[in-house]
């Protein structure tokens, strides 16, 4: 049976039918892999956000500004053909981190879904502790997040 409100038991069922917990060490052994698991969410947010600076940076470098704004707008296209291949590879390394850290953010948004009160805990403090570990330092530079969404 699925709850449907939080509920506090070591018997859990996480995103598969085989990860079924019975006992506490094994309820504990998942609560740790939620945290773990968490953690290294923002630590790939951290790198996609170092990749994204990287290749935004390197293409505005490498890139020919338009003669004018005419120009740019009739051909948008043409401005990223002269981009550095450090610069498409930051990029498709950025795009690779994004779509593998979409798919972990699902994956902690489908455990909190089990309605566990300890996976929610475990979940909750391992984005704070992998904030406060990984990306407690970008504050200080002005970081521009294009999607306001917690998951993308």
């Amino acid at each position: 049976m699925m709850h449907m409100t939080l509920y506090w038991s070591r018997y859990v069922t996480l995103l598969f039918d085989s990860w079924r917990t019975d006992s506490w060490p094994s309820y504990l052994l998942s609560l740790a892999a939620c945290f773990l698991f968490s953690a290294f969410y923002q630590y790939l947010e951290d790198r996609r956000l170092r990749f994204r600076s990287l290749a935004s940076s390197s293409s505005s470098s490498s890139a020919a500004p338009p003669a004018s704004a005419a120009a740019a707008a009739a051909s948008p296209l043409l401005q990223k053909a002269g981009a550095s291949a450090l610069a498409r590879s930051a990029r498709v390394g950025a795009a690779l981190l994004f779509g593998a850290n979409s798919a972990i953010g699902y994956l902690l948004m489908l455990a909190i879904m089990s309605f566990n009160g300890g996976v929610f805990l475990a979940i909750v403090a391992g984005l704070t502790v992998g904030y406060y570990v990984f990306r407690f330092a970008d504050e200080g530079g002005a970081v521009v997040v294009d999607n306001p969404c917690a998951c993308a």
